[in-house]
């Protein structure tokens, strides 16, 4: 299997930004490398580390999203609320892969994603055919997934609350899965939907060598 596709979330808004990345870390083969709230913290990221795509807002407190794009040498989505005609032009003649209409459900996103993860193995081989390369752009506007029941009343949903909620520290994916004794992938995949819900925000916990690791904690304390 490939590398995992890295992942920098731009968006002004901090609990908009972590609810993407939540989207993007539930999913298999994707990883958060950075989120960042302006165009100059995309740069610093951008410098430090190499992505694979960029999810961009296109309102940012010091510059365009559009702009940012045209500089990325990864590939890019526009997730915002401008609906402007010039700007979805705009977008697109930047070189952005998708342009999402905020607010959108994250089993878009998810949808996008994944589509995206074709897209890149279908174009992965030296050389394709006509046919390979209909199927890579069919790839990154996918069929919206069906709406699946949120699991807002399961037991293990709220034993990943309890456990986020009564820890003294932000707490990994890792973590709450040996906590409450599930898998890692089924605590990823509750804890992306509590972010997307608002009742948990995700962080990335930088290390001293390596990716950063996400971690949970609760938007608030009550019981």
């Amino acid at each position: 299997m490939s590398r995992e596709i890295d992942v920098l979330v731009v968006d002004d808004d901090f609990r908009v930004a972590n609810m993407h990345a939540g989207i993007v870390g539930a999913l298999p083969g994707f990883t958060v490398g950075a989120v960042v709230n302006t165009v100059a913290a995309a740069r610093q990221a951008l410098a430090g580390q190499e992505f694979d795509l960029a999810l961009v807002d296109v309102y940012l407190p010091d510059g365009s999203g559009i702009d940012l794009v045209r500089e990325l040498r990864c590939d890019a989505m526009l997730l915002t609320a401008a609906t402007e005609s010039a700007t979805v032009r705009a977008a697109t003649a930047a070189g952005a892969l998708a342009y999402l209409v905020k607010p959108f459900d994250p089993t878009v996103l998810a949808a996008r994603l994944a589509g995206y993860a074709r897209y890149r193995r279908i174009l992965a081989a030296p050389e394709v055919s006509a046919r390979d390369v209909d199927a890579a752009l069919d790839a990154l506007r996918p069929a919206a997934a069906p709406d699946r029941p949120a699991a807002s009343s399961s037991p293990t949903r709220e034993l990943v609350v309890r456990a986020v909620r009564a820890a003294d520290a932000p707490m990994s994916a890792a973590e709450v899965a040996t906590t409450i004794g599930i898998s890692r992938a089924t605590a990823q995949r509750y804890l992306a939907a509590l972010v997307t819900s608002g009742d948990l925000r995700m962080h990335l916990r930088y290390g001293a060598t390596g990716r950063p690791e996400q971690e949970y904690s609760p938007l608030r304390r009550s019981v």
